[in-house]
C-alpha cells in the first residue's frame, strides 16, 4: 500500500467489468452531458449521451447523498445500476466506493484533503487499488473561482453559467488526460460536457470516471 495515500480501502478484490456496466456503456455517442437542477430540493443529476440516451440518473434527498448515492439506468429509477457509499462521512478526504447492482466493485474516488480547498483535486481508483489510477484537477482554477464567487450573488449568479466555464481533467499517471469535464452555458441548471480522450478505456474504466465526475460535482456544489 502506498504510504503517501491518505485513503483506507476496504478489503476487496479486483473484478472484471460486469455485464450490466458493459451493456450500459455500449454504443454511447460521445461527448456525454452531465446536468443537474440548481434550485431543486434534492440533488438530481442525469448523464446522457450525444443522442439523448440516458446513461445514468440519481436523485437524492438533500444532505443524504453523502452516505449513500443510488445510481439508476434511467429516470424511472426502475433498475439500479450502481451504489456509491463512504465509510467516513465527516472526513475531508472521504473515499467513495462504487459497486454495481450485484455488489462488484466499479472503483472509487476521494478528495485530496487540503489540496482541494482552492483547487479541486480528486484521486480515482480502479477496483482493488490503493494507488490512484487517475487524478482529477481543475484545469482553469481562476474560472472556477469567479464562477463560485459570483454564483452566490442574486440575479448576477444566474448569469455565471454563461460567463465562466471551469474544466476538470482526469489524468493518468503518464500525464495523459483520459476524460475531461467542462461546464457549459446554462440558465437555472448546471450542465457539463464529458469528453472521452482515451479510446483505450474499458467500459468499466469509463463508468468509474463518469461516476467519479458525478460525485465530484455533487461534493463541489456544497463547497461553492
Amino acid at each position: 500500500m502506498n504510504q503517501d495515500n491518505p485513503y483506507l480501502a476496504p478489503q476487496t478484490s479486483a473484478v472484471p467489468a460486469t455485464d450490466d456496466i458493459a451493456k450500459q456503456m455500449a454504443g454511447l455517442q460521445w461527448p456525454l452531458k452531465l446536468s443537474f437542477k440548481i434550485l431543486a430540493l434534492a440533488s438530481q443529476a442525469t448523464v446522457t449521451d450525444a443522442n439523448g440516451r440516458v446513461v445514468c440518473f440519481t436523485r437524492q434527498k438533500m444532505f443524504k447523498f453523502r452516505e449513500h448515492v443510488e445510481i439508476f439506468t434511467d429516470k424511472s429509477k426502475a433498475t439500479l445500476l450502481a451504489d456509491i457509499k463512504t465509510q467516513k462521512v465527516i472526513d475531508w478526504s472521504a473515499r467513495y466506493f462504487s459497486t454495481d447492482a450485484q455488489g462488484n466493485e466499479i472503483g472509487s474516488v476521494g478528495r485530496r484533503g487540503w489540496k482541494s480547498i482552492f483547487r479541486a483535486h480528486y484521486d480515482v481508483f480502479n477496483p482493488g487499488d490503493d494507488t490512484s489510477d487517475y487524478t482529477i484537477r481543475e484545469e482553469n482554477p481562476v474560472s472556477k473561482f469567479f464562477d463560485s464567487l459570483l454564483g452566490g450573488i442574486p440575479i448576477l449568479g444566474f448569469l455565471t453559467g454563461y460567463l465562466f466555464h471551469p474544466r476538470y481533467g482526469a489524468t493518468k499517471s503518464d500525464g495523459q488526460v483520459a476524460m475531461r469535464l467542462t461546464k457549459q452555458p446554462a440558465f437555472l441548471e448546471g450542465k457539463f460536457a464529458i469528453e472521452r480522450l482515451d479510446d483505450s478505456l474499458t467500459p468499466h474504466q469509463e463508468m468509474n470516471l463518469v461516476l467519479s465526475f458525478m460525485m465530484m460535482i455533487l461534493l463541489e456544489r456544497r463547497r461553492g
